[in-house]
């Protein structure tokens, strides 16, 4: 009988650490910056939101982009909603870049945008990634 308590409380705490376990999403490049890669990692935190970790490699700094550009910006889309700035993406000498934000949304799109200015009110520039996030 502890035995199979045991091995039932086991399996519970498997179950619980999956279902809090983070998920990873892809983002897609652009043609602009066909050498970028990027991902989204969820988290969730003690409310009940989504924890946002973006994470790219291999993106160019915006000012080297056809027409330059000064600011990366991350905006969430969720269905049937407008775009929502979130921030911007800082890009180091490496070409390495990470980002972090909260969301209620469980469903949305992620994408970035080079833009002239550091908080346009809605996305003006090109896309370089998006990713579609769905728990």
């Amino acid at each position: 009988m502890a035995r199979r308590l045991m091995f039932a409380s086991v399996l519970l705490l498997t179950f619980a650490i999956a279902a809090w376990a983070g998920k990873d999403f892809r983002l897609t490049a652009a043609a602009a910056v066909p050498a970028a890669q990027g991902k989204v990692s969820i988290d969730h935190d003690h409310n009940g939101n989504d924890v946002v970790h973006m994470e790219v490699k291999h993106l160019a700094q915006p000012s080297a982009l056809t027409p330059a550009k000064a600011n990366y910006v991350v905006w969430i889309q969720a269905r049937g909603k407008d775009p929502e700035p979130q921030g911007m993406l800082r890009v180091n000498d490496k070409e390495e870049g990470a980002f972090e934000t909260t969301t209620p949304y469980k469903t949305f799109d992620i994408f970035v945008t080079a833009e002239d200015t550091p908080n346009p009110t809605s996305p003006s520039g090109p896309e370089v990634m998006r990713g579609t996030v769905q728990e």
